[in-house]
C-alpha cells in the first residue's frame, strides 16, 4: 500500500510525436506494388518491337534479359525471367520508359482513329450523292476532276460486283490529300504563317 505522503505519478495525456511520413520508408505493401509495376513495365518491354526497344537506351544487362525472355517459351521459366527483369528495372529510371510507351500507344490510337475517319469519308463519298461535294467543302484544295473520276469508277465497279480496286485507290487518294494538308499546315505553323 502506498503511503499518503508519496506523490502519485503523473500520467501525461499527450502522445509522443509520431515520426513524419515524409522521412519514413515506404510500407512493405507499397514496395511490393512498386515491384509489380516495374515487372509489368518489363513485360511491356518484352512485347515491344526491336526497333522501338533500341531507342530506349536500356542498360546492357536489362537489354540482354529482355532478349532472353523473348526466347523463353516455358511458362515457369518465362515467369522467373520476367521477375528478373523486374529486379533489373529497380536500377532504371522508369519514367522515360513509361512516357515513351504512352506516346507510342497514343500515336497508334491516333492512327487508328485517322484510318477510321478516312474509311468514313470514302464510304460517304461512295454512298451519298452529295458526299463528294461535302468533302470538297471541307478540303477545297483537293483535285476535283481526279477524285470525281475515281468516284465514278468505284461506283461502277461496285455496281458490277467487281473487286474494290478503285475504292482502294480512292482511299489512298483521300489519304494523300489529308497527308498533304497536314504537312502543309505543319509547315505553315512552323514558319509562323496562318
Amino acid at each position: 500500500m502506498r503511503s499518503p505522503t508519496t506523490p502519485r505519478p503523473t500520467v501525461s495525456m499527450s502522445t509522443p510525436e509520431a515520426p513524419g511520413r515524409a522521412d519514413a520508408s515506404p510500407s512493405k505493401t507499397r514496395r511490393k506494388q512498386d515491384m509489380h509495376a516495374l515487372q509489368e513495365l518489363g513485360v511491356a518491354l518484352v512485347a515491344l518491337d526491336a526497333k522501338r526497344l533500341a531507342t530506349l537506351d536500356l542498360s546492357e544487362p536489362l537489354a540482354d534479359a529482355i532478349a532472353v525472355a523473348r526466347k523463353v517459351t516455358k511458362h515457369e521459366a518465362r515467369r522467373r525471367q520476367l521477375q528478373y527483369i523486374g529486379r533489373l528495372m529497380r536500377d532504371v529510371d522508369a519514367a522515360p520508359i513509361r512516357n515513351a510507351l504512352a506516346a507510342w500507344a497514343e500515336g497508334s490510337q491516333r492512327e487508328r482513329a485517322r484510318f477510321a475517319a478516312l474509311e468514313r469519308w470514302r464510304d460517304r463519298i461512295l454512298d451519298e450523292p452529295d458526299g463528294l461535294q461535302a468533302f470538297f467543302a471541307g478540303h477545297p484544295a483537293a483535285p476535283r476532276e481526279a477524285l470525281a473520276a475515281l468516284v465514278a469508277d468505284a461506283r461502277a465497279e461496285r455496281a458490277r460486283g467487281a473487286p474494290p480496286r478503285n475504292a482502294r485507290a480512292l482511299f489512298r487518294a483521300l489519304k494523300r490529300i489529308l497527308d498533304d494538308e497536314g504537312t502543309g499546315a505543319a509547315a505553315r505553323h512552323a514558319s509562323g504563317t496562318p
